[in-house]
């Protein structure tokens, strides 16, 4: 499968945010916890070089929680203030102030002895599409600033959100690429949804996901689809079989209907009711 969407409005989403980088004082990057490099635009850290970084690992409830604290480790070493939050539930952001004062305070000592007061810290917020931005700023401002969707393109221009005397935020829309360095990194994106499912075999790409799992996370697939001994269920294509059967998934004539069943398998890892599992680890 060829893993590649890059519409036309990423390219001008792009040019929007090189224009305003000389307004930004800190970049803040969401990343999906659960693929916190392939969710990565390597475009960012040009953009955003001579800035304040702040990394914010999102969804990451839907992450292993070991993989989370190698994840905040490998960031920090690299230099990167970093945190991991929950954007739904509003979870750790209650520290995104303090981590914006410390990763800034060479700023804010310099407007200091300028005799600058009061003057907020600008920030852009940055990622890739349904990494979940809007839900990030309306959480974090406690009101609904910006759109969101659980899917890629809501965001379609900037805007301006201040969020206290002290911090201003920008948001902009979610960009790729527009070529992945890996089919690996490709199918991650695609795996949490952000490309346009619409050009993708779903059911081809929910195979690779069983696979991946039938590796790593064995229990927890079997445990979600009912299997007491996983080792009968040895490749994608059995897995799929057993879902079949297990929910029903059934064309016309009792055939097997494995593109609903992989629907299934896609929207359970989307929605963490597999369990929280993370596809890469650092290297």
């Amino acid at each position: 499968m060829n893993y590649q969407w890059y519409p036309g409005h990423m390219t001008k989403a792009k040019r929007m945010m090189q224009e305003n980088m000389s307004l930004i004082d800190l970049v803040i990057e969401l990343v999906d916890a659960r693929i916190p490099l392939s969710s990565r635009n390597p475009d960012i850290d040009e953009l955003g070089k001579n800035k304040y970084r702040l990394i914010l690992l999102n969804k990451s409830d839907l992450a292993d929680e070991t993989a989370n604290r190698l994840w905040i480790d490998y960031f920090k070493a690299k230099g990167f203030h970093v945190l991991e939050i929950n954007a739904k539930t509003g979870q750790g952001l209650r520290f995104i102030q303090g981590i914006v004062r410390e990763a800034c305070k060479e700023k804010i000592e310099r407007d200091r002895r300028r005799g600058i007061k009061n003057r907020p810290i600008r920030a852009i917020v940055v990622g890739i599409p349904n990494v979940g931005k809007s839900t990030f700023i309306n959480s974090f401002a406690g009101k609904a600033c910006t759109k969101t969707g659980n899917k890629p393109g809501v965001t379609k221009g900037k805007q301006w959100i201040r969020m206290n005397k002290e911090l201003e935020l920008l948001d902009t829309p979610g960009i790729l690429w527009p070529k992945f360095e890996s089919e690996e990194v490709g199918r991650n994106l695609a795996l949490i949804g952000s490309m346009n499912d619409e050009i993708l075999q779903m059911t081809e790409l929910a195979a690779d996901l069983i696979a991946f799992l039938l590796k790593h996370y064995k229990e927890a697939l079997a445990a979600r689809y009912g299997v007491e001994d996983m080792d009968g269920l040895e490749t994608p294509l059995l897995v799929l079989s057993h879902i079949c059967e297990n929910r029903k998934c059934y064309k016309k004539g009792q055939m097997a209907d494995y593109e609903k069943a992989a629907s299934i398998v896609m929207d359970d890892f989307r929605s963490g009711r597999i369990g929280r599992i993370t596809l890469e680890l650092p290297e």
